[in-house]
Order: structure tokens, then sequence, then C-alpha cells
């Protein structure tokens, strides 16, 4: 089978394997180096290799600007790390969609976001967990869920601990519409009235 025939059967859907170890983890990533728009996660022995569609990659991209108008119009110093690779050697390596650190650029971010588009069967939280992210979120079916880290522990919140004042509902509503310009035009007005 070529590798555009397996690079096609594998973006349908992610495939999940468990009892993995880190040294057959890093062979497969090895193997898989060449063919785009597929990610690969491992933590603690379960590796997920996922598809990225378009819609993933637009949803991502559109977030990052309505994101960078906000930390700017808010006066918040921000850096981002994007899709970065976070190691926790012989444990995880995953990649968020965003990760952003405030006030200062720091190892572990602050905020880490990924869109989720397919289901997955991996904790998606547990990565996370073991790096001591302070605040995940997850874009999925037009939402966002907010997880803060307590006490080791996340909790789901009905707002962003970081980022209190951000509206998630008037984000998410700018993140449906198929213009990014139109998109990024209204969010900047809705900042700007509040």
């Amino acid at each position: 089978m070529a590798k555009t025939e397996v690079k096609a059967h594998i973006l349908e859907q992610p495939i999940t394997r468990s009892g993995i170890s880190w040294e057959q983890f890093i062979h497969i990533q090895q193997a898989f180096a060449d063919l785009p728009g597929i990610r690969l996660t491992y933590c603690e022995g379960v590796l997920e290799i996922m598809p990225l569609s378009k819609q993933h990659e637009f949803i991502c991209h559109l977030l990052g600007i309505l994101l960078g108008l906000y930390f700017i119009h808010q006066r918040i110093r921000f850096f981002p790390s994007g899709a970065y690779s976070q190691i926790l050697e012989g444990v995880t390596e995953y990649q968020s969609d965003l990760s952003y650190s405030f006030d200062q650029d720091k190892d572990i971010p602050d905020l880490c976001i990924e869109v989720v588009i397919t289901n997955s069967r991996m904790d998606k939280l547990r990565k996370y967990q073991l790096r001591g992210v302070p605040e995940v979120w997850f874009w999925q079916d037009g939402q966002i869920k907010v997880y803060s880290l307590v006490e080791g522990n996340y909790q789901l919140r009905e707002k962003s601990g970081l980022l209190p004042d951000l509206d998630l509902v008037f984000l998410c509503a700018c993140l449906q519409q198929d213009d990014p310009l139109q998109a990024s035009l209204q969010f900047q007005t809705q900042i700007s009235s509040n």
C-alpha cells in the first residue's frame, strides 16, 4: 500500500491503541514523520493517531485570531506557543491546538486549547493533568468547555478563571461563521463595546 493510500485511510477516523511502550511510540512517531495532517498523542501507554481536517484547521486558526484580538484589546501580555510538542519523557507527549502563557513565557502554558472534531477514546484531560496545565479548553460541537486544575484535578467551570471577562458564548458564535473577516469584525465590535 502506497503512502498516500495509508494517509487517506488513516484520515477517516482516529485510531487508539493501548499497551504501547514509550520506545514503540518513538518508532511509530518516526514512521509517521513524513505524513502531514496527522497528529500523534501518547499518554501512559495509550497511543492516538488523529486526523487533522480542514474544518479543524479553520476553527483553530480563527480561534487564534479572535483570542489575539481579545488579548490586544484587553492589554493582556500573552505568549502563544501554538501546537508545539509538550513532553514528559516516558509518560506523555502531545500537541495542543493552541496554547498560551500569560505575563511571561513559561515552559508549561497557562492555557491549552483543543479543537475536537472527531470523537476520541483517549482521556484528553489526563495528559494536561500530568504536566500541570492550569486551564484547558475543549471546543466541540460549537461550544467551549473550560476545565480548571484544582488541587491536582480538573473541574468543569462555567467560564475561564484566566479570562473571566471573555464571553465564551459569543466567541463560539463567531467561530460558527464561514467568513473569518466578518467573524473578526463582529468579535472586535463586541469586545470594544464592553
